[in-house]
């Protein structure tokens, strides 16, 4: 049996009076300022702004009134189940989803490797040893290497008869400085003991002067994952995120698989640039349905588990999948066949019941959860699947209303702009920061297979230490310390000169850079107000991606020297980390809902404000802690970008966060009896 305690009802003649006074109020308010604007232009922007405002907080008064009886999405999971049976299954089956992410992510790096060491090719001298052919034919590294080479060229060769040396020679002869030196003309012999098979690099040559071209093709993937973006982020809000979800595996699996046939550059940039389509949506669209059918006390625990365990372990085992198949091109086949297994979505995962409210099935998203009731063996009355019917009728009204707002607004206001610049540009540097970090491992002078794995590893003791102190500590001075500790330990590599030490900082860089990346949507999610919440994360996500463009180019200056990347990452976290304080602090304050809130937001605070430090009385922290708990658990659930750049693609996720904490205190008491 289930009991509804909650039997309070708000007089509606008061409200109606209420308005038809705030009317009256405004006609003669509005009248007075348009006298004044007549005599004074000046104040014209200045009394537009207020006016948005005004229509903003008569917004949000209307919704409150109508929120007060209101049941809400969250309110309703504790009747279904919050964690169950149901739950339990799309939580596991989140695994594939989160491979499937990893290896179109990473992939590039294990198909696109060249060896360190390489030379030019020439024909003539195939019947030498290898250390006959250095010495008779490649000069030592020049004006045609990279700067700072050191050893044999691996771009030139001597520009000589080699046959008619051989000839005129009894020995093996060795080679003369002074002959003439041109560039390589038959190709490239690569020395495969690291690396031991061909990847697509070494098969076209990808090196000396075309170097670059694995660089720009990254490039190009994180192009595709923009236009991806849009594609998909269409296709969720039109179509439904199952559709979504299907369409970009299967996206992911022809352009994944059809890589595996390219034969030129050209070919094999279409084929990345068309794979980055299923990059983040791939898993996005899983992460946010699963979320949004667990409850509130679970969701950190799918949140931060899904990817510390399943995202983690899939990087973990790709290098050693490349290193097996010891074939590129069955590599690439290997880790994209698996996406072709999303056709079977639609009969195992439900449709998302928010996106089936926003677009007026209410009906069908109740289907859904009694899909849930079923299978968890709950029951729900009728009468709570009325109460949260009609709640979602007012729910889609105040939809209509908020879509008067565009992201633009966000810069109408001077101290919210600021605020709004600074979380893109932080988005950016932790973008393009990570991103290097996880590029340059092939830079640091050991074993890649085992350098990636490592690196990748750090993941699981990232979330887990972020789970701990995210909520103590908050989101400034952690993304402070995160940021500004990943760019002094890469800092520090610069200045090591043992591969192995070097390597380790690096790392540990990787690992704190982890630590900032999963704060950083979040962070955004919670400053953001809710009326431009999911326009303002997708222009914040887009701008991350931008700058992820420009990463394979900064771990491409190796080039030039062995350490520029992790010198340039060093300065980028450092100056992301020092931005992080002039944002306030967003642990236990009310989450701005209105344009105004969020111009407002934080002009209290401090900027050596530590919410760890802080001294609170019994009933402050009774509501800080609740307030930390719904925050964590709906936002931070909802919006984590742990798959490197998820978009907030629900806002309803959001809204339902906002109202859940305001209508927490009046939750009915309920009483499940397990069938």
């Amino acid at each position: 049996m289930v009991q509804n305690n909650d039997q309070s009802h708000s007089p509606i003649v008061n409200t109606e009076n209420d308005k038809s006074q705030e009317q009256v109020r405004t006609s003669v308010v509005d009248s007075q300022n348009n006298n004044v604007t007549k005599d004074n232009p000046n104040l014209k922007q200045s009394n537009d702004m207020k006016n948005d405002n005004n229509k903003n907080e008569k917004s949000v008064s209307s919704k409150n009134f109508n929120e007060q009886n209101s049941m809400d999405f969250d309110d309703l999971l504790p009747y279904v189940g919050e964690f169950g049976i149901y739950q339990k299954i799309l939580f596991i089956l989140m695994i594939p989803f989160a491979f499937f992410v990893a290896w179109v992510y990473f992939t590039q790096i294990f198909i696109t490797l060249v060896p360190e060491n390489y030379w030019c090719n020439i024909p003539e001298l195939e019947n030498l040893t290898v250390e006959q052919r250095l010495a008779l034919a490649i000069p030592p590294a020049g004006k045609y290497d990279n700067p700072g080479a050191i050893g044999y060229s691996q771009c030139s060769m001597y520009n000589i008869n080699f046959t008619k040396i051989l000839i005129n020679s009894n020995t093996i002869p060795v080679a003369n400085s002074s002959w003439p030196i041109q560039k390589c003309l038959y190709g490239w012999e690569y020395n495969l003991t690291e690396t031991p098979y061909q990847s697509i690099s070494t098969e076209l040559n990808w090196v000396c002067d075309d170097a670059a071209l694995p660089a720009i093709a990254q490039s190009i993937f994180f192009i595709g994952a923009i236009f991806g973006g849009l594609l998909f982020g269409w296709i969720a809000d039109r179509y439904g995120r199952i559709p979504a979800l299907v369409g970009s595996n299967l996206m992911g699996f022809i352009a994944g698989v059809t890589t595996a046939f390219a034969q030129n550059y050209w070919q094999f940039v279409v084929c990345r640039f068309f794979l980055g389509f299923a990059f983040d949506n791939c898993f996005t669209m899983m992460y946010i349905l699963v979320l949004e059918y667990v409850g509130p006390k679970w969701r950190t625990f799918v949140a931060n588990m899904s990817i510390a365990l399943f995202f983690t372990f899939a990087a973990c085992i790709l290098p050693w999948i490349a290193y097996y198949l010891g074939d590129w091109k069955m590599t690439t086949i290997a880790v994209s066949t698996p996406l072709i297994l999303s056709l079977a979505t639609p009969w195992l995962v439900p449709e998302s019941a928010r996106w089936l409210v926003s677009q007026g099935h209410v009906d069908r998203a109740i289907d859904i959860l009694k899909k849930f009731e079923r299978i968890n063996k709950t029951h729900v009355p009728d009468s709570i699947y009325k109460d949260f019917k009609d709640s979602c009728n007012q729910e889609r009204e105040s939809e209509q209303q908020n879509k008067s707002y565009s992201v633009i607004h966000l810069f109408k206001y001077s101290r919210l702009r600021k605020i709004v610049i600074i979380l893109i540009v932080i988005w950016m540097i932790i973008s393009l920061v990570f991103d290097g970090h996880v590029r340059n491992v092939d830079n640091l002078g050991l074993n890649i297979f085992i350098t990636f794995t490592i690196a990748s590893a750090t993941e699981l003791p990232a979330d887990t230490l972020l789970t701990l102190l995210l909520d103590r500590w908050g989101r400034r001075w952690l993304a402070f310390s995160s940021m500004t500790i990943s760019g002094i330990f890469s800092l520090w590599a610069c200045v090591v000169s043992n591969n192995i030490y070097a390597a380790t900082l690096a790392i540990i860089g990787r690992f704190f850079i982890n630590i900032s990346y999963n704060i950083g949507l979040q962070y955004a999610a919670e400053l953001i107000p809710t009326v431009v919440r999911a326009q303002g994360m997708s222009l914040i996500h887009i701008m991350g991606y931008i700058s992820s463009i420009i990463s394979p180019f900064i771990v491409y200056l190796a080039v030039v020297s062995p350490i520029l990347p992790l010198l340039l990452l060093g300065i980028f976290a450092v100056v992301g980390g020092s931005l992080a304080l002039f944002l306030p602090e967003t642990l236990d304050q009310e989450l701005p809902q209105t344009l105004q809130d969020g111009e407002d937001f934080g002009k209290n605070q401090r900027i050596w404000d530590v919410p760890c430090l802080a001294v609170k009385d019994t009933d402050e922290k009774k509501d800080s802690d609740f307030m930390k708990i719904q925050r964590s658990q709906s936002i931070r659930s909802s919006g984590r970008p742990s798959t490197r750049g998820e978009v907030l693609r629900s806002s309803m996720i959001q809204r339902a966060s906002i109202r859940s904490r305001r209508n927490s205190f009046k939750t009915p008491a309920i009483q499940t009896v397990r069938l």
